[in-house]
């Protein structure tokens, strides 16, 4: 076939604009061994999609412990993901309700508070440095959960399947 009217039919098929028997053109042509060298990879393409059509479905059956335990794994991970969540709206509302917590007596211009700083770049300084340590409490916290996540995959991976 000409490769001029492949390379038209390429730029139809990637445009989702072939019809069918464009698209068994292309196919046909792929599976031959006389592939120019820039259409290789497009050829490995349609030989996997070749092979996969003709694939059945008792090719792709998976044993139903393996099936049990992926879907164990999924509901663990999701489990985990929402305690994450749950956990990082704790410290959220924490923070919230600490910062908007009304001081138990007035403030008055001859008490100054210890945490109070006149220049701009000392507190920011200051902020960063208690963001950092916050941050790095949460990233030792996440280690140590998927530590416990790896053990409790390990365990479900190591106890006898029912049947």
């Amino acid at each position: 076939m000409d490769s001029n009217r492949i390379e038209e039919l390429l730029q139809k098929y990637w445009n989702g604009e072939t019809s069918l028997e464009d698209e068994q053109q292309l196919h046909v042509y792929f599976q031959s061994d006389d592939i120019p060298e820039h259409l290789k990879e497009t050829a490995l393409l349609f030989r996997y999609f070749e092979t996969q059509k003709n694939t059945s479905l008792q090719d792709v059956m998976f044993d139903s412990g393996i099936t049990n335990t992926l879907t164990a794994g999924k509901t663990r991970k999701l489990v985990y993901n929402s305690l994450r969540i749950a956990a990082g709206l704790a410290v959220l509302i924490a923070a919230i309700w600490f910062v908007r917590k009304e001081p138990p007596h007035p403030i008055t211009k001859s008490a100054v508070a210890v945490d109070t700083y006149n220049d701009p770049k000392l507190a920011f300084e200051e902020t960063k440095k208690a963001l950092m340590m916050i941050s790095n409490s949460f990233a030792k916290a996440e280690e140590q959960a998927k530590r416990i996540n790896l053990f409790n995959e390990a365990q479900q991976e190591v106890k006898p399947q029912k049947r």
